[in-house]
C-alpha cells in the first residue's frame, strides 16, 4: 500500500459492504473473458485488417471495437487481483484511475461503435446507392476521431473527479463510493441516455429497417434470410443482456442512493450487472466477425495450412531420424551397404502409406 497517494478524508466512508461477490463470482468471470477474449478480439482484429485492406469501411469500426475491447482485457488482470485481496486496491491511484477509466469508459466506445456498425450496415441495405459519401474509409476514420474523442473527453473529466475512498476496513476501494457522490449523478443520467437508450433505438431503428427490405426480397434465399434475422436478433438481444441491467441499476442508484443503507442492498446486484457488461467482449467478434461466411473460409484455410505445416514438420523430422539411423547402423557393419537402397525404398513406402492416410482423415 506504500504505492498509493493518501486517501483525502472526504473520500473515506463508514459503509459496510459485503464484498462476497468480489471473491466468488468476480475472479471467474475475469479469468474466462480474458481467457476467451484475448485470442478471440486478437483474430478479430486480423479480420477488420483484412476487411480495411479490401477497402471495407466496415474494417475501420472493428478494428476500433476490437481495440477498445482489447484495452478492457489488459486491464482485468489488475481487477483479478484487486478482487482477489477483498477489494483493496495496492497499486497506485493513478493506475485506479486509469483502470476504472478501462472498465467503465470501454462499454461507451463499444456501444459508439456498435451503432456505426448497424448503421453502415443500414444504409448499404436499405440506402445502398443514397448515401454513398457516408461509406467510405475516410467517413469512419472521421467518425472514428470523433467518438473517441468524445469518450477521451468524458474521460478526463472522470479522471480528474474521480478518487479512491477507504471503507470501514481500511480497505483501499478503487473507483466506487458508497454512497455515489454529487457529481457522478448527472454522468449516470448522461450515460443512461446518451449511453445506452439512444443507441439502443437507434440499433434497433437500423436492423428493422435491415429486416424489412431482406423480408421483401424475392432474390434472397429462405436460408440466408432466417440466418441475416437470427444476427440481427442476437445483436439486439445481447446488446440489452450485456447492457441493459447495468445501465438500469445504474439510474436507480442515481435516484435512491443517499445512505449506506441502500448502497449495501444493491451492491450484489449491481455488481452482478456490471459483470454482464465483461461478456460483450466476447460476444463482439462473434456476432461481428466469426460469423461471416468469408470470414469461415479464411480461419478454415488458416487450419488447413497450419497442418499441412505440421505435417510437412512431422514428416521432415522422421525421415531425417531414420535416415540418421541407417547411417549409424552402416558404420556399424550392422546393415551392408548393399541393402540400403531396399530399406530406404521400405521408409519411402512407409511415408506415402502415413501421408495418404492423414488425407483421407482430413477429408472426413
Amino acid at each position: 500500500m506504500g504505492h498509493l497517494n493518501k486517501v483525502t478524508g472526504n473520500s473515506s466512508t463508514n459503509c459496510t459492504i459485503n464484498h462476497s461477490i468480489h471473491q466468488t463470482l468476480s475472479p471467474t468471470i475475469y479469468i474466462l473473458v480474458f481467457g476467451v477474449g484475448l485470442p478471440a478480439n486478437c483474430l478479430s482484429l486480423y479480420y477488420g485488417y483484412l476487411q480495411i485492406r479490401a477497402k471495407n469501411e466496415l474494417g475501420i469500426y472493428l478494428c476500433n471495437l476490437t481495440i477498445a475491447d482489447l484495452f478492457y482485457i489488459f486491464s482485468l488482470p489488475f481487477w483479478l487481483q484487486y478482487v482477489l485481496q477483498h477489494d483493496n486496491w495496492t497499486y497506485d491511484a493513478n493506475l485506479c484511475k486509469i483502470c476504472g477509466i478501462l472498465l467503465y469508459e470501454n462499454i461507451y466506445i463499444s456501444v459508439g461503435f456498435l451503432c456505426c456498425i448497424s448503421i453502415d450496415r443500414y444504409l448499404a441495405v436499405v440506402h445502398p446507392f443514397r448515401f454513398y459519401q457516408f461509406r467510405t474509409i475516410k467517413a469512419a476514420v472521421v467518425v472514428s476521431i470523433i467518438i473517441w474523442g468524445k469518450e477521451i473527453l468524458m474521460s478526463w473529466f472522470v479522471f480528474k473527479h474521480a478518487d479512491i475512498s477507504m471503507d470501514a476496513e481500511s480497505h483501499i476501494i478503487c473507483f466506487e463510493h458508497y454512497p455515489i457522490k454529487d457529481w457522478e449523478h448527472n454522468i449516470n443520467y448522461y450515460r443512461f441516455f446518451g449511453g445506452f437508450l439512444f443507441p439502443f433505438f437507434l440499433l434497433l431503428f437500423s436492423y428493422c429497417g435491415i429486416l424489412r427490405v431482406v423480408r421483401k426480397s424475392h432474390g434472397t434465399q429462405k436460408k440466408t434470410k432466417i440466418q441475416i434475422k437470427r444476427l440481427v436478433s442476437s445483436t439486439v438481444i445481447i446488446f440489452l443482456v450485456c447492457f441493459g441491467p447495468y445501465h438500469i441499476l445504474l439510474v436507480i442508484r442515481s435516484l435512491f442512493e443517499n445512505s449506506c443503507m441502500f448502497a449495501e442492498k444493491i451492491f450484489n446486484i449491481y455488481h452482478f450487472s456490471l459483470l454482464l457488461t465483461s461478456f460483450n467482449c466476447v460476444a463482439d467478434p462473434v456476432l461481428y466477425c466469426f460469423s461471416s461466411e468469408s470470414t469461415y473460409q479464411n480461419f478454415v484455410k488458416m487450419r488447413d495450412s497450419g497442418l499441412t505445416c505440421l505435417r510437412c514438420l512431422r514428416t521432415k523430422t522422421q525421415v531425417s531420424y531414420q535416415l540418421k539411423t541407417l547411417e549409424t547402423l552402416r558404420k556399424s557393419n550392422s546393415v551392408p551397404a548393399v541393402e540400403e537402397p531396399e530399406l530406404l525404398n521400405k521408409l519411402h513406402t512407409v511415408n506415402e502409406m502415413k501421408d495418404s492416410s492423414m488425407v483421407s482423415i482430413d477429408r472426413l
